[in-house]
């Protein structure tokens, strides 16, 4: 236990090697001062310059938080914080050196300079002297030969973070296609195809996060690659690194995020969020967060998920309203109360399957939802209402499609009401996100995880994925730019098969023997998804975001239809009036 490192003894160990610097730097400055023969009248001028440094340089180096490096990871930033401290001890020093002078003790002015250049020689000797013993003989048999693809300085970050005792990764090269004929920290720097000409033989691969993965995945199994880190997170000491995900190969970074449209139209507002303990709620509500939103009003009917999201914000007012959106007596209370400006509607239910089993409970939730949230925003006076659709919604072949394309209806046409101009309403529809419960990939985690084959529906299924944090980033850009009755279409890039989400997913795991088994189409489920129902979509400042062209339906029909829906018994028919492209698949 007395060997086990931890945070006081390693300070306790730096502070003890310090004080003995300062007393052996002093100690030589004199005799070098005095051609090793110290007279007796100086006697008294040693030991109080060794007082007078001590208590500064321990001091300071506390207070400056020296002790707090880690002595493993001591780089280039600790260097001149260590240098700006003990160039400042020496300054007072120097300043309490005229002082003394009245009191007839006399620190020569020459010593001062010499403990200095000593003392800094020493401490830092010491500090770099793990780092570098551990980065020469950091190579051991269970090394594994490791190529960093980074921009030269992201890549210095991460040879720092692999050249230590623990690292089982030995760097043969950095790939930076823009640099060829230089080293980084001691390693070779070559352009991918270069690489991949010399055939040099490597089992990993570290990769920065900002990296087009797509592009190079083929590339690297080329190389028979077997291992692929994902570099991210980068600080002081280095960088964080995790396994490649199937989410890092699909991850779309839009190019045109406008950060500050984002900010001007959340900072300082009151913002309510529906569904805000959902995956999309959820991840609104951080956003929010990070974009300087004055208040959230996070309201969820589930208690688990409302209390999770709640906990995790931690820089922003956070108001929790447990309550269901088909409640329009508790929403009335709810809005008087807070006075929201923007509303975020991300309620909804969602998963296929289980809405063609409770076809009722889905148009109560769904349908009557939205229109409870909307109806009490133009009430209150709401300035933008943002809706999240689904691009299940365009042509739909199941109940949840069809009653989120009944809550775009009524989205674009109530502004025709004469009391609904204060509040600007738009729709944002987009595929599936990555990582949301209910989604494939988490179903596909648990299956490989268990050892269990991975069931498909179809071969030929295929779907449009985004991660979540892009998607909610662009939802917000598009309820910046939006000025009423849009429906924005985020741009989803190409659809991913299924089938081929699956194999890459075994791929990364390295579970070879798990199979792909196809059950069918579920109720309601189709093969492909669409994000517009005709190609008369406009152009906006964004190339990641365009509008769906506009569908009249008037208001007062819309609401007898959405009555009627709601009493009728053949929910199906009613459906299909409301929205005559709804072809129910049932897919038994």
């Amino acid at each position: 236990m007395i060997f086990r490192p931890s945070e006081l003894k390693r300070k306790l160990f730096f502070i003890v090697f310090d004080i003995f610097i300062i007393s052996l730097s002093t100690f030589i400055a004199f005799n070098l001062r005095f051609d090793f023969a110290i007279p007796d009248a100086f006697t008294k001028s040693v030991y109080l310059t060794i007082a007078i440094l001590v208590f500064l340089r321990i001091t300071l180096f506390y207070y400056f938080r020296i002790y707090n490096i880690s002595w493993r990871h001591f780089g280039f930033k600790d260097t001149t914080s260590l240098i700006y401290v003990t160039f400042s001890t020496t300054l007072v020093l120097l300043l309490i050196a005229y002082l003394l002078v009245y009191a007839q003790i006399t620190i020569p002015r020459s010593i001062i300079a010499i403990e200095f250049f000593i003392s800094l020689f020493l401490i830092l000797a010491l500090r770099v002297s793990k780092r570098l013993y551990l980065e020469r003989n950091h190579i051991n048999l269970d090394s594994k030969a490791t190529i960093v693809i980074a921009n030269l300085n992201h890549a210095n970050t991460i040879l720092r973070t692999i050249n230590n005792k623990e690292s089982a990764y030995f760097p043969v090269a950095v790939i930076d296609d823009s640099y060829e004929n230089i080293k980084v920290n001691g390693v070779e720097v070559y352009s991918l195809d270069k690489f991949i000409e010399l055939k040099i033989e490597c089992e990993v691969a570290i990769v920065d996060a900002t990296v087009d993965l797509v592009s190079i995945y083929d590339k690297l199994n080329e190389l028979n690659i077997s291992t692929i880190k994902i570099a991210s997170e980068y600080g002081d000491y280095g960088a964080e690194l995790k396994d490649i995900s199937v989410e890092d190969l699909l991850a779309r970074h839009p190019q045109d995020l406008d950060k500050d449209k984002i900010s001007k139209f959340i900072q300082d507002k009151t913002i309510l969020i529906t569904g805000a303990g959902g995956s999309i709620g959820a991840e609104i509500a951080r956003q929010c967060e990070i974009f300087g939103a004055k208040k959230l009003i996070l309201l969820d009917h589930s208690e688990y998920n409302l209390y999770a999201i709640m906990e995790e914000l931690q820089k922003v007012a956070v108001t929790p309203v447990m309550q269901s959106i088909t409640n329009l007596g508790n929403m009335d209370e709810t809005f008087k109360k807070y006075k929201p400006e923007i509303v975020i509607h991300a309620a909804a239910y969602k998963h296929v399957p289980l809405v063609e089993s409770n076809i009722y409970e889905g148009i109560v939730n769904n349908v009557m939802g939205t229109k409870n949230v909307i109806d009490t925003s133009i009430k209150y006076g709401v300035k933008k209402f943002v809706m999240i659709s689904t691009d299940k919604a365009v042509r739909p072949t199941n109940v949840m499609g069809a009653t989120k394309r009944i809550c775009e209806l009524y989205a674009q046409n109530v502004l025709s009401l004469e009391n609904s101009n204060t509040t600007d309403i738009v729709a944002v529809r987009f595929g599936n996100v990555l990582g949301s419960s209910g989604s494939v990939i988490p179903k596909f985690k648990t299956q490989i995880e268990s050892g269990k084959n991975i069931t498909v529906t179809h071969p030929d299924i295929t779907r449009y994925f985004m991660l979540i944090p892009e998607a909610c980033e662009l939802v917000l850009q598009a309820g910046a730019i939006g000025t009423g009755g849009e429906i924005f279409i985020l741009d989803m890039g190409e659809p991913i098969k299924i089938v081929d989400l699956a194999e890459k997913m075994i791929e990364l795991s390295g579970k070879q023997d798990i199979k792909i088994e196809f059950s069918g189409l579920r109720p309601g489920e189709k093969l492909y998804e669409e994000l517009l129902i005709d190609e008369s979509d406009a152009k906006t400042e964004y190339e990641s975001i365009t509008v769906a062209a506009p569908t009249e339906y008037n208001i007062e029909t819309l609401n007898n239809d959405i009555e009627e829906l709601l009493r009728c018994e053949d929910k199906i028919k009613q459906l299909k009036k409301i929205v005559p492209e709804f072809n129910h698949q049932l897919n038994m």
